[in-house]
């Protein structure tokens, strides 16, 4: 038998962490991939170049209920951290976690960085991250209970999740491969798996179709993915376990690792904490990102909260348990949260290394003014064929979110499925375009003058990006398109382009 569920302390864990990151969303602005995706919900398709559709439609359905804000974006993050945390502490019930034990797992799956990341800014981490979490309840759930029903709750959860990002699969393949060194094997007999399974398919089937239809880009961009991170990625694999969850509680999911294999009483739940390290061998071999284990992380921290529940039994273990989960919270908090102004962390050496990711999120107004600027130095005859080009989707984003308050043209961009999302008339015979290369992107036009530079004192990754304004096509729209047109990404605070492809798109 489990424990009770400690309904109310887990609500109220819940609530605030989301009224926190609501009460913040409006403070600096768009995450890069926020301007990405808010775009990408006008633009409603069965799948992306880079990403499944549900993030485009829930970017659809926020800006419809909400209004095209900062904050109506961001409520749905918001919403699924809550959930994510509820089931962190329900996690950690079926491990046997009392009140402590379910406490400690939502306080310290709600103050982690890799939660609050994905619940302060709208991408596929989000519903990406529940869905890992989620799956994990019901694993454990499945090797406590045996009831072979759950494989239908697995399924559906499996097929959601794979409309919001395909690693889903990493996590099965890593529990599979655990389950059949370690068991319970029982688990896998009959049809339910098997009707499970169709469940999954059935609800991916049409993002599975649409790649199909479309030859597969997903695959493209992971090769420039790979490319990208190089060795990079396994040098600073360790490291970043430390710090997905926190310092502070790096010995609470170690411990719920180390439980997980060890403990007789736990021996069904063997298969999970083997899965961590089919996982690590997994994407050291290939490369993969490090922060993709960040949800199993959650799932070892819950086992680890129970063991935390157990060590602090004395006055000084609980204060010391207590300090680990302030001290996780706050260090979150400053490096994932707007809680500082975001002049602060471009002016610390520190933060400004650590706390990237705010500065992900600045600079957008003031890169629009400048070139709403641009645009108005053009006589009246070239403003009226006039378009802009963004070389990566963030730009384009930012001028489409802010450009109509400037009176600026069309926004365009090569980058990935912003390329689907339209290109310039066939009478467009102006182009100011910001970030590309002059001379690879100039060979298009008949020519192609410098004006400016985006300036800001905040070292933002766009910082001194060029502004071109070219003039005469040298070929038809439709062909030059194809010449404009790319799949990769922005390596991060750099402004090196990756491409499977390289193109004229690519930055300079």
């Amino acid at each position: 038998m489990v424990p009770e569920l400690s309904r109310w302390p887990l609500l109220a864990v819940s609530a605030a962490v989301g009224a926190v990151l609501l009460a913040l969303s409006t403070r600096n602005g768009y995450h890069v991939d926020e301007l990405y995706n808010r775009v990408s919900g006008q633009h409603l398709a069965w799948g992306y170049v880079d990403q499944p559709p549900l993030v485009g439609l829930i970017a659809r359905v926020e800006t419809a209920v909400f209004g095209d804000t900062l904050t109506g974006l961001r409520v749905v993050p918001a919403l699924l951290t809550c959930v994510l945390i509820w089931v962190a502490g329900l996690t950690a019930r079926e491990f046997g976690g009392r009140r402590g034990g379910q406490l400690f797992a939502a306080v310290g799956a709600g103050g982690s960085l890799i939660t609050l990341n994905a619940g302060h800014v709208l991408t596929t981490n989000g519903p990406d991250l529940l869905t890992w979490v989620t799956l994990g309840w019901l694993w454990i759930r499945l090797l406590r209970t045996r009831d072979t029903l759950l494989w239908l709750a697995i399924g559906a959860v499996t097929g959601v999740g794979l409309l919001a990002k395909d690693l889903v699969v990493l996590l099965l393949l890593v529990l599979f491969a655990g389950l059949l060194v370690a068991g319970p094997r029982t688990v896998l007999r009959g049809w339910h798996l098997w009707a499970g399974t169709g469940i999954a398919v059935l609800i991916a089937s049409p993002t599975v179709l649409w790649q199909i239809a479309n030859g597969w880009p997903q695959v493209e961009m992971s090769a420039a993915l790979s490319k990208a991170l190089g060795s990079d990625s396994r040098i600073a694999y360790v490291p970043f376990q430390l710090l997905l969850i926190s310092l502070f509680l790096a010995p609470v999911w170690i411990a719920g690792m180390v439980a997980l294999l060890r403990r007789a009483e736990w021996r069904a739940y063997g298969s999970v904490g083997l899965s961590y390290l089919f996982m690590t061998v997994l994407l050291i071999a290939v490369g993969g990102k490090p922060e993709y284990t960040g949800g199993l992380l959650l799932v070892l921290l819950a086992a680890g909260s129970v063991v935390m529940e157990r060590w602090a039994r004395s006055t000084v273990r609980r204060s010391l348990a207590g300090t680990a989960l302030v001290g996780n919270a706050v260090m979150s908090a400053v490096l994932m949260l707007p809680v500082l102004p975001v002049a602060v962390y471009g002016s610390n050496p520190v933060l400004k290394e650590l706390g990237v990711f705010q500065l992900d999120q600045a600079g957008w107004p003031q890169l629009t003014e400048q070139v709403a600027a641009v645009y108005r130095s053009l006589s009246p005859q070239d403003r009226a064929h006039a378009v802009l080009y963004g070389n990566h989707y963030g730009l384009a984003g930012a001028l489409d979110r802010y450009g109509p308050g400037y009176g600026l043209p069309h926004a365009y961009s090569g980058q990935n499925s912003y390329a689907d999302f339209g290109r310039p008339a066939d009478d467009t015979n102006v182009v100011i375009a910001i970030g590309v290369d002059r001379t690879a992107f100039g060979a298009l036009f008949t020519s192609c003058e410098p004006s400016g530079k985006f300036q800001i004192d905040l070292p933002v990754a766009d910082q001194g990006t060029g502004f071109l304004v070219c003039r005469g096509p040298r070929e038809p729209w439709p062909q030059l398109w194809s010449e404009l047109t790319w799949i990769g990404f922005q390596c991060p605070y750099t402004s090196e382009a990756i491409t499977a492809d390289s193109k004229h798109g690519c930055w300079s």
